[in-house]
């Protein structure tokens, strides 16, 4: 059953359950590369887990320290391909202002996504607001500027920090 864009947007309640994002992202993505003939690798697989272990965002560097924990000696290069194979399939997102990646919570859609940050906690909620995408494009074309992607962050409080 397909999850609405509401609740993609939500941020995940105080003692959720990460682990079922991560293994029904896990799925979504075998699918989707058996879909489109792309190979999810062991490295690519493990690098997908490691994002959706929470929904904080994690920097490339601190995905290997929790590959190599274990006593693997994972290269920074293999991490920094895995992403982009990730990000080029639609997997993973990567956040600017904070150099690091998140899981897409809508795979094999495309859309221009727009994250909530939460600056207290670094809990990430992703939205898919057509009247965002609209104004940032109508607001891009005025000046001349033809977009070719764009993200979104927007850093503040998320609720569950605000009631803290």
């Amino acid at each position: 059953m397909p999850r609405t864009h509401a609740a993609l947007a939500d941020f995940p309640k105080r003692g959720h359950d990460h682990r079922a994002c991560g293994a029904h992202a896990l799925s979504e993505a075998e699918e989707l590369c058996r879909q489109r003939g792309a190979r999810l690798t062991e490295l690519r697989r493990r690098v997908l887990e490691t994002v959706w272990q929470d929904h904080a965002p994690l920097g490339a560097y601190d995905i290997l320290a929790r590959l190599n924990a274990g006593g693997e000696r994972n290269a920074p290069m293999a991490v920094y391909r895995a992403l982009d194979f990730l990000m080029e399939n639609g997997l993973v997102h990567r956040l600017s202002s904070l150099n690091a990646y998140v899981g897409c919570r809508h795979p094999g859609h495309d859309h221009s996504g727009q994250f909530l940050i939460c600056t207290q906690c670094r809990d990430v909620a992703e939205l898919t607001s057509d009247t965002v995408s609209t104004a940032v494009s109508r607001a891009a074309k005025s000046r001349g500027f033809k977009p070719t992607g764009g993200i979104v962050e927007v850093m503040g409080l998320c609720p569950n920090c605000r009631r803290s």
